[in-house]
């Protein structure tokens, strides 16, 4: 099994910027692909984000691609999403997600494990 916790959500004007750190526990981190999901009130889970196990291959979704930036640290079991020029169309919960798979997941279908999710809301 895998715990993910998710921290560094909050509020935010636009243009400015956030970290989301998610650090796991439970099986070995470099074993498995990460992603960030966001969900809007009243709209569904979208993929923001997808790391491999080692690192060295991301996925960006379109609205957030030259924005974001997916990073994982194996030796910390921690994956981070650097958020930059944020807008308030950015506003939702934010999710870590594990995969079953190594290699690069741009697709929920891949995601067994779930963190609770951390708001980041952004004014106008």
């Amino acid at each position: 099994q895998v715990q993910l916790v998710e921290s560094g959500g909050g509020l935010v004007q636009a243009g400015g910027s956030l970290r989301l750190s998610c650090a796991a526990s439970g099986r070995t981190f470099s074993d498995y692909a990460m992603g960030w999901f966001r969900q809007a009130p009243g709209k569904e889970r979208d993929l923001v984000a997808a790391i491999n196990w080692s690192g060295d291959n991301t996925y960006y979704g379109d609205s957030v691609a030259g924005r974001f930036t997916i990073s994982r640290d194996n030796a910390k079991s921690t994956v981070y999403l650097q958020m930059n020029s944020l807008k308030p169309e950015d506003t939702a919960v934010y999710y870590c997600a594990g995969s079953t798979i190594m290699s690069l997941s741009p697709g929920q279908k891949w995601y067994k494990y779930w963190g609770q999710g951390t708001q980041v809301t952004v004014s106008s």
